[in-house]
């Protein structure tokens, strides 16, 4: 059960690492109904509230608002320089829920085609899309129903004909072995209870030399077990975040080679820099041999 001191620490470890905290936040918490839900395995427990949380969101949010103008996210117009956004309508770039840049740290050329772990709206598809031209593909994969149902229609609207959206977990993606030549993502790892798994997966779908652009969320050390526990903790992107160590670790069990986790900017150096579990935003980059 979550009590009014672990909504608050959940409020304050958010803040410190600039994710939003109202209640209609990107990563917000979870409604009730996704506590109460009557699953039987833990980390089935995990993605059923996040599930329910970005349902919410692709239902509720409005089409014509950006998510800034109604809880402060830290969304489209704060992660990516405007030149990107310029060609995108309000209804791509108010579904932004990330908490960093993965497109432009992700180096991407004409023809190649790319996977997006959790898309979401579609905003860092509809992105890479622009990079790999006609003769590109990208592939975004979500396990919510309505959020891929939002992308398909922002899809149609932008006329992205080289963009697709595949539901699926991203544990398990519904991709063919060494089929993409770059793996993407925008804080959404830090979401799944078995990054082990995730990590195997990108390294499964990736052509040899194929590469790892992420944005994701990090911490300095372990965390709280109390917040380990805690379902709304999970979906507002704090009690899935790992060690930066054990991520590069587990990239690198994965099979991965040249792997960097950093923080993103100052204000995240200085929080890597507390042993005590404070969480911050890291850019992640790796190769497959």
């Amino acid at each position: 059960m979550t009590t009014q001191n672990d909504n608050l620490v959940i409020k304050l470890l958010k803040k410190s690492v600039g994710l939003p905290t109202g209640a209609s936040s990107c990563c917000g918490t979870p409604g009730d109904r996704a506590a109460q839900t009557p699953v039987s395995n833990p980390e089935d427990r995990v993605h059923a509230a996040v599930r329910e949380r970005y349902a919410g969101i692709a239902q509720t949010r409005a089409a014509s608002a950006g998510c800034c103008e109604s809880s402060g996210c830290d969304c489209g117009s704060r992660l990516y320089s405007p030149d990107m956004l310029a060609d995108l309508p309000a209804e791509v770039t108010g579904l932004s829920l990330g908490c960093g840049d993965p497109i432009t740290l992700a180096g991407l050329r004409p023809g190649d085609t790319v996977v997006d772990l959790g898309s979401g709206g579609g905003i860092d598809c509809f992105l890479a899309a622009q990079r790999v031209g006609a003769e590109g593909h990208v592939i975004g994969v979500d396990m919510t129903p309505e959020m891929i149902e939002r992308a398909r229609a922002n899809a149609v609207k932008v006329g992205a004909a080289n963009v697709e959206f595949r539901q699926g977990q991203i544990e398990e993606l519904p991709m063919p072995d060494a089929s993409a030549d770059a793996v993407i993502s925008n804080c959404v790892i830090n979401l799944s209870p078995d990054k082990p798994q995730v990590f195997r997966e990108m390294h499964r779908v990736l052509k040899s030399g194929g590469h790892v652009a992420v944005s994701d969320i990090v911490t300095s050390g372990p965390l709280l077990d109390t917040l380990k526990n805690n379902l709304e903790a999970w979906s507002a992107c704090i009690a899935g975040a790992i060690p930066s160590q054990e991520y590069a670790e587990g990239l690198r069990a994965a099979g991965f080679v040249d792997v960097q986790v950093k923080p993103k900017g100052a204000v995240d150096t200085a929080l890597s820099l507390v042993p005590v579990g404070t969480p911050f935003s890291a850019i992640i980059t790796a190769r497959k041999p």
